[in-house]
């Protein structure tokens, strides 16, 4: 009895050292992978005004959101960027290169998930609650009380995306802006209630143009 005892306990042991062997190994993966200049060529028909460095910042975005989605596991996360999510449908259109890619990053096939797909509204809150709390605890930043917006929060606004999602601190719901902030405003995700309904003034449960989920 004893050693099947041990022999399961080593087992055990080694399976999770292999597990935490395999997801160092896949988020070095994500880290340094180097997407095609054709992704990036598509990207700029959509949108042409984008310089060099500004599509750096959006693949440096985009392996952001992969590196996130291998945290959460079989979870959805929504896509907060309009720009990455474009970037993303791009990467999917090469077929062999994205399905190599999410072979090696994450032993499946990452699926792109519309919003509006999702069985109930609450996935969609869901999502775009989990994946700020993990772009928060990324860029390390305080989720509840944030000093500033983690990256896919803040491109669209700092690369002046015309049909982007424009999230701030201190939102103001007349002019369509997404409160970063509130996100986490209530148990059930972000609400779109006014400050009465104590639920959180100008919270939005919109997330981009999809979600990624195994």
């Amino acid at each position: 009895m004893g050693y099947l005892i041990f022999g399961a306990l080593a087992l055990f042991i080694i399976y999770k050292f292999y597990s935490i062997y395999l997801r160092k190994s896949r988020r070095n993966y994500i880290q340094n992978y180097r997407f095609k200049p054709i992704i990036k060529k598509r990207l700029l028909k959509t949108y042409p005004h984008l310089t060099q460095n500004d599509l750096n910042l959006v693949f440096k975005a985009l392996r952001d959101y992969y590196e996130l989605s291998l945290r959460a596991k079989n979870n959805l996360l929504a896509m907060p960027s309009q720009v990455v999510d474009v970037a993303w449908h791009e990467f999917i259109l090469t077929t062999r290169e994205y399905t190599h890619f999410c072979h090696n990053a994450f032993g499946k096939y990452l699926h792109h998930t519309p919003t509006e797909a999702m069985a109930k509204p609450q996935m969609a809150q869901k999502s775009i609650k989990r994946i700020w709390h993990l772009a928060c605890q990324k860029e390390q930043i305080n989720h509840l009380q944030p000093t500033t917006l983690p990256l896919l929060f803040a491109i669209d606004t700092i690369l002046n995306i015309e049909d982007g999602f424009s999230y701030t601190l201190n939102c103001d719901p007349s002019k369509g802006e997404y409160c970063a902030s509130h996100i986490a405003c209530s148990s059930g995700g972000c609400s779109g209630g006014d400050s009465s309904s104590g639920d959180g003034a100008g919270c939005s449960s919109g997330c981009g143009g999809g979600c990624g989920g195994g």
